[in-house]
């Protein structure tokens, strides 16, 4: 297993270029003391082309209302038409209230329209803080671009204005505080939802199809279940993470978490190699590949005991073996969540990955990734589905990132969790502190791509049969 952190990503590079997430952050209950809460919306365009590099929508919130508004309630929604097979990654330029703490994540609309089939949706960290009534957040000067960095055409986006070269109220832009729609309005029948769901995914399970499932029911991590049910709990020394670290088998350990077994990774450190204990679990078996993978997972923002600051990687991913540089049997598909930033990233941030091959030294990657700079902190319900053109990841029923045929694996992989230390720069102290990361279960159902409500509905069936464990997947992907 190898990872490595990402490289700047520039027009020139040789990796591939990052896509943005699709899909969104759930929007937070609308607290009652902020029911009558108001903001509208400002925006300007700084590329005012109907054939651009990239988009450029500016924007301001004004708080119009009487009470204080969190910023972290407050989602914009930015209506365009996709360009036909394009993805899309956002960037801050700069923003009065940091870019760090505005997060930029792209969905797809239930309703499609003439000029409308994506939308930009920005949100707020906490640390944004609040709008007195009467005060705006200042500039946010955000951007967005083709992956591939391919000229965009404006001309048909609802939401862009090659006239609005300077801030005026913009009402083809959504604003909703806590969920509610307070702002603008949305190209027809498309309205903000705080909680949608797609009436069309069936969520009766297929019912036939070779698939793994473990539901982790175990008493610790020398248990002969586990090995026997094909998983090896890692204690051999080497990458990734810290020079020095070791894998603790023994910082693996189950419990019971509201009547659900739940698996934990615990890692800790006191500031040196020799002191950092990292965890992975991962099938023996490298023999999956096409079809659904689900876990559902818990990050930790922030240490159990001890000062916080760590690089920290949390995982659930599959993966096969590089044999060579540049290996093209090599296949890597991650979700990995950073909570203190690292990669040079200054804040959490949440990427998932789809890995072609790459080159160790001189370093030389090809992979498209996701990316949604925001807090994961909970129990997140993770689904990738690989079929014959596609690579799909989804965040609690959300599409997050869609990834290229030009990804898809040659060989089969193993499924793998693990939690690991990029290096020891984001907190320098020698206080002994410990992260967890928590798995509920892992699915995989071999040549079938479920929704999210399918994959629900299976791991539901499983537990009303009292099922916790099959593996019905044979060997050779």
């Amino acid at each position: 297993m190898n990872r490595k952190p990402r490289t700047t990503r520039l027009r020139t590079a040789v990796a591939v270029a990052a896509v943005a997430g699709l899909g969104a952050a759930a929007l937070t209950a609308l607290p009652a003391q902020a029911a009558d809460a108001s903001v509208k919306v400002q925006y300007r365009t700084s590329a005012s082309s109907a054939t651009a590099d990239q988009a450029e929508p500016w924007f301001k919130v004004v708080n119009t209302g009487s009470t204080s508004v969190p910023l972290g309630d407050v989602r914009i929604r930015y209506y365009f038409k996709a360009d036909p097979g394009a993805s899309y990654t956002f960037a801050c330029s700069w923003a009065v209230k940091s870019c760090a703490n505005v997060t930029g994540t792209f969905g797809t609309l239930a309703h499609p329209t003439a000029t409308a089939d994506r939308y930009l949706e920005i949100g707020f960290r906490s640390a944004a803080g609040s709008l007195a009534p009467g005060a705006d957040t200042g500039d946010m000067q955000l951007r967005f671009y083709r992956t591939n960095w391919a000229s965009l055409d404006q001309s048909d986006d609802y939401s862009f204005s090659a006239g609005q070269t300077s801030y005026g109220d913009w009402s083809k832009v959504t604003a909703t505080v806590g969920g509610h729609t307070v702002w603008g309005t949305a190209p027809g029948g498309n309205e903000p939802d705080p909680d949608p769901t797609d009436p069309t995914d069936p969520t009766d399970p297929p019912a036939t199809g070779a698939a793994l499932f473990d539901d982790f029911d175990y008493t610790s991590y020398n248990d002969p279940a586990i090995a026997s049910h094909g998983w090896s709990v890692r204690s051999n020394s080497g990458g990734p993470g810290v020079p020095g670290a070791t894998w603790a088998p023994q910082n693996v350990t189950f419990a019971d978490d509201n009547g659900d077994s739940v698996m934990n990774l615990e890692t800790s450190t006191a500031g040196t190699g020799e002191s950092t204990k990292q965890t992975e679990v991962l099938t023996q078996a490298t023999k999956f590949k096409n079809g659904t993978y689900a876990a559902r997972v818990k990050f930790a923002d922030t240490p159990k005991s001890g000062p916080d600051g760590d690089h920290l990687v949390q995982t659930f991913f599959t993966i096969n073996q590089l044999k060579a540089p540049m290996d093209d049997d090599y296949a890597e598909y991650d979700f990995e969540y950073l909570p203190n930033g690292g990669w040079g990233e200054p804040s959490g941030i949440l990427y998932t990955t789809s890995w072609e091959t790459y080159r160790p030294d001189p370093w030389e990657a090809v992979n498209q990734h996701s990316e949604s700079r925001a807090g994961f902190a909970g129990w997140h319900d993770l689904v990738v589905t690989i079929d014959d053109s596609n690579i799909t990841y989804y965040i609690d029923g959300r599409e997050f990132g869609r990834h290229d045929a030009k990804y898809l694996p040659e060989k089969p992989m193993s499924i793998n969790f693990d939690q690991w230390l990029i290096d020891l720069d984001g907190q320098t102290s020698t206080t002994p502190r410990a992260y967890d990361q928590k798995v509920d279960y892992v699915l995989h159902v071999k040549d079938q791509v479920l929704t999210p409500a399918q994959v629900d509905a299976k791991v539901a069936a499983y537990r009303t049969a009292g099922r916790s464990f099959e593996d019905t997947v044979p060997n050779g992907g």
